[in-house]
């Protein structure tokens, strides 16, 4: 009974020490930002190394050089919308951000490939998405970590901020706020759409509401030049239901000839039995 239990002891402290993990913490951490800039959703995520007493720009990221812009991981910046940056328009999507010090001004590249370590491999000039020259600004102060930031927040633009050690560099970018809401006002100021019409009729329908205003929707849906057929489907279904088997023959007649323009045998299946059924 000893033995087995010191077998036992050794089986279940070998588990432990081979599940055991030891924690410590990240030199650069990672940092995730989230912003609405007017209608548009910006994020980032990147790595945040620290100074520790090391000369940053021009000794540790030379100048000239393509620098990862953080640490670890690409910095990644990822737009729901597509912006603009000096003139470039940029496809809403995930990009990296790389840039190039140098004393006076950075470049700073999107990079479409956002999934390298650092710097791609090989850097592969068609992959940039956009890329501009700001101006470098000195701080007062120091910035003991890497840091970026979103600042100069208006409606329709904003600058991605950039900060270490004494220096500042922020890139504009501008986001499509006035044509995302003036077309929701036209959409809203024009009406409910033949779609929203047809999504009314059928909730009603096969939730066995008001028939009667669910007809009425769907005469709105299908008011325009050759509806789609599985609208008159159910303008069709909504007729019978009502008790008006002359006009739901009808409609399922119209509904039928679209169904067999396109080629839709389910439909066309459908349509001619509830005819038959409502010749009877």
């Amino acid at each position: 009974m000893l033995k087995k239990l010191s077998i036992l002891f050794v089986f279940v402290s070998c588990a432990l020490t081979a599940n055991a993990q030891i924690k410590t913490p990240q030199p650069s951490p990672t940092s995730k930002i989230e912003q609405v800039v007017g209608l548009t959703d910006v994020t980032v995520e990147y790595s945040r190394p620290g100074m520790r007493g090391r000369t940053i720009f021009g000794d540790l990221v030379p100048y000239g050089q393509v620098w990862r812009t953080g640490a670890n991981a690409n910095t990644k910046i990822t737009f729901s919308d597509n912006v603009t940056v000096d003139g470039k328009e940029l496809k809403k999507g995930t990009y990296a951000i790389y840039t190039i010090p140098g004393e006076k001004s950075w470049e700073v590249i999107f990079y479409s490939d956002s999934n390298n370590w650092g710097t791609p491999q090989k850097w592969d000039e068609s992959k940039v998405a956009a890329k501009t020259t700001v101006e470098v600004l000195q701080m007062p102060m120091k910035v003991e970590t890497f840091t970026i930031t979103f600042d100069d927040l208006a409606t329709g633009s904003a600058v991605l901020g950039m900060l270490w050690e004494n220096v500042y560099a922020g890139v504009k970018f501008d986001v499509p706020t006035d044509a995302i809401t003036t077309k929701s006002i036209e959409t809203v100021m024009a009406g409910p759409s033949s779609n929203d019409y047809f999504q009314a009729a059928t909730y009603y329908h096969t939730e066995g509401k008001d028939l009667k205003q669910a007809l009425s929707w769907m005469q709105k849906a299908t008011a325009g030049e050759n509806p789609p057929f599985w609208y008159l489907r159910r303008m069709s279904l909504i007729q019978a239901d009502l008790g008006d088997k002359k006009g739901a023959i009808a409609t399922a007649q119209k509904s039928l000839a679209a169904a067999e323009k396109a080629n839709n045998a389910d439909y066309i299946k459908m349509n001619k039995e509830s005819i038959a059924q409502w010749q009877k």
